[in-house]
């Protein structure tokens, strides 16, 4: 029960660090390739502290990733929220014996997650609700399925 609360607690914290850096327009430095082992080294032997920096100084690869989805019409804020669960995942599942660095890995599964959001959202905005409206008559009152279907 108790990591279930305490990992909710670091996604909270996480998310509301997010949001700061959002309102200051500014996030923190990445790290050195020397801190960035010394905390990926850490977080393997189970300290939650180094896994939350490696998060919070790799938010401005979200930040940059998300650039290449300014045309999409989603919300830039939606996208970084999203592309930061995409480095949550990245960090949780990243292995140093795979010879890639960590930003290089992170930035594929920060894009890939977007795109899912993109694709999850491509097959809804096809769907069409009854209460919808399709168009007006020729007073101007919308009208919707709902209305030829009782």
């Amino acid at each position: 029960m108790f990591p279930v609360i305490a990992a909710v607690a670091a996604i909270v914290k996480e998310i509301v660090l997010l949001v700061s850096y959002l309102n200051n327009n500014s996030f923190p430095q990445p790290l050195s390739p020397r801190e960035e082992k010394r905390h990926l080294d850490l977080m393997f032997q189970g300290d939650p502290y180094a896994r939350s920096i490696l998060i919070e100084h790799n938010l401005r690869l979200v930040a940059h990733v998300i650039k290449k989805f300014e045309n999409t019409g989603d919300d830039q804020e939606d996208l970084i929220s999203i592309g930061t669960v995409g480095l949550i995942k990245a960090i949780d599942s990243f292995r140093n014996d795979k010879g890639t660095r960590l930003a290089t890995y992170a930035a594929r599964c920060i894009e890939n997650e977007i795109l899912m959001h993109i694709r999850a959202n491509a097959k809804r905005k096809a769907e069409v609700l009854l209460h919808d409206p399709i168009g007006n008559d020729k007073d101007g009152n919308e009208f919707t399925l709902c209305l030829y279907l009782y």
